[in-house]
């Protein structure tokens, strides 16, 4: 068994990534040798997101693509949609088993046969059971990790399935999020990201108990100590959890960047109110405005979606006003899809597909002209950039630690370095062009 080889594909969000990073450091442990998805394996494991329609009718193409490569290979599913419709992914032709939210982790508990079966198996506990964290994180390239410090969700949004594929809001020890931060700097890796499902519940769970033994400030305060990571990045934040405490600690923080990409999903408080969001767009105005009181050149990143149930035009209008003149940098547009077992699924007031894409449509150009307008305000600044390892049609990439992505002419040895530079114009493409002013780390 020890020689055969196990193919990764990951589907969904940064916390995915690093829960596959983690299961595949099993398969190694193991004696398992990693190869690439589109490589002959004997094992191919898919990590399933079940947040859009979208998400789900691409497993099955990712199942084919498997297929063709190695007709007899074991097909295992894993993740969010294995945990919601398990059985569905067992009837996808080739597939060959599948563990829910609690049996993902001890996927090789279930690998003693590797004979393709003529039905999916399926391992899959009731959402009650998971109710235990295992710790997460990613280092699939060199120069960025994600790291997992919560898991699942208590808030009841009406369109949200997460609750039902991840189960309780719980969190990894403040001990443990500090170890597997020292061991990813260990590793020569730049950034770290926070991941979870709802970050700014950290603390709850903590020890198995509901009571909040730490906060997120508490994490966040006790992570900027930790030595050798350049760069520490919020991800998604909640904006009633986005306190002004975790702001101005990032204003003055070594390592945290002036990044916050905090989730809106309608500039209407009808609509709002229609997804049990915990707030109303007057507190999203106050933590935007809170930022860029702080931090002036602080990048904004806001989740939207478009076509929710009873989203009028009006609704659609009041939200594409309220963003373009809110002070926010880039949009993540989302087209409200129905999810099973939802509340919103059953409600009234259903939008035409074709309505939703010409809103989400008029949205993504808003993101583009909010980008550019972001970017523009940044050119004549003195920024510090991470560079990427892709070589991408002669050019490396890099972002600043507020997020303004950068190209130029590849050089390898870039990769993976810090440099401070002045931004000087932005290119064709959009991204923006720079002059050296010294090397930081190399």
């Amino acid at each position: 068994m020890n020689s055969k080889k196990v193919a990764f594909y990951t589907l969904g969000c940064k916390l995915n990534f690093s829960e596959t990073s983690t299961i595949a450091r099993s398969f190694k442990d193991e004696g398992f040798q990693r190869v690439d998805f589109k490589d002959n394996a004997d094992i191919y494991v898919i990590n399933t997101c079940s947040v859009t329609e979208n998400a789900d009718k691409r497993f099955k193409s990712i199942v084919k693509q498997a297929q063709k490569v190695n007709p007899d290979a074991f097909v295992a599913a894993i993740g969010c949609y294995a945990q919601l419709k398990p059985e569905e992914l067992a009837d996808v032709n080739g597939v060959d088993l599948v563990l829910g939210a609690t049996e993902k982790f001890k996927i090789t508990d279930y690998l003693n046969d590797l004979t393709k079966n003529d039905f999916g198996e399926v391992h899959s506990c009731e959402i009650e059971e998971a109710d235990f964290y295992v710790g997460s994180y990613s280092i699939g390239d060199r120069t960025r990790a994600f790291l997992k410090v919560q898991d699942g969700c208590d808030y009841k949004c009406t369109y949200c399935t997460i609750p039902l594929a991840r189960g309780i809001s719980r969190s990894d020890t403040m001990e443990n999020v500090i170890k597997n931060a020292k061991e990813i700097a260990e590793q020569d890796i730049r950034e770290i990201v926070l991941t979870g499902v709802n970050i700014g519940d950290y603390g709850k769970g903590e020890f198995g108990n509901k009571k909040h033994e730490h906060t997120f400030l508490d994490l966040v305060t006790e992570l900027d100590k930790v030595e050798g990571i350049e760069r520490l990045r919020i991800s998604s934040i909640e904006p009633n959890l986005l306190k002004n405490e975790t702001i101005d600690l990032v204003s003055k923080s070594r390592a945290f960047v002036p990044h916050f990409h905090v989730p809106l999903q309608s500039g209407s408080n009808d609509i709002l109110k229609k997804m049990k969001r915990r707030y109303m767009k007057e507190l999203y105005v106050d933590r935007v405005f809170k930022i860029k009181e702080v931090m002036p050149h602080a990048c904004i990143g806001v989740d939207v979606i478009v076509g929710f149930p009873g989203e009028t035009d009006e609704h659609f209008l009041e939200t594409y006003n309220f963003l373009n003149e809110l002070d926010i940098s880039y949009l993540h547009v989302f087209t409200y899809s129905e999810r099973d077992n939802t509340e919103a699924a059953e409600m009234e007031g259903v939008v035409y597909k074709n309505v939703r894409a010409k809103r989400s449509k008029m949205l993504r150009g808003l993101s583009a002209k909010k980008r550019r307008a972001f970017y523009e305000n940044q050119l004549g600044t003195e920024r510090t950039v991470l560079f990427e390892g892709e070589n991408k049609e002669g050019y490396i990439h890099g972002f600043t630690e507020n997020y303004v992505k950068v190209k130029t002419p590849w050089n390898p040895e870039l990769i993976n370095t810090l440099h401070k530079v002045n931004l000087t114009k932005i290119d064709e493409d959009g991204l923006v062009r720079f002059d050296f002013v010294k090397a930081l780390v190399s």
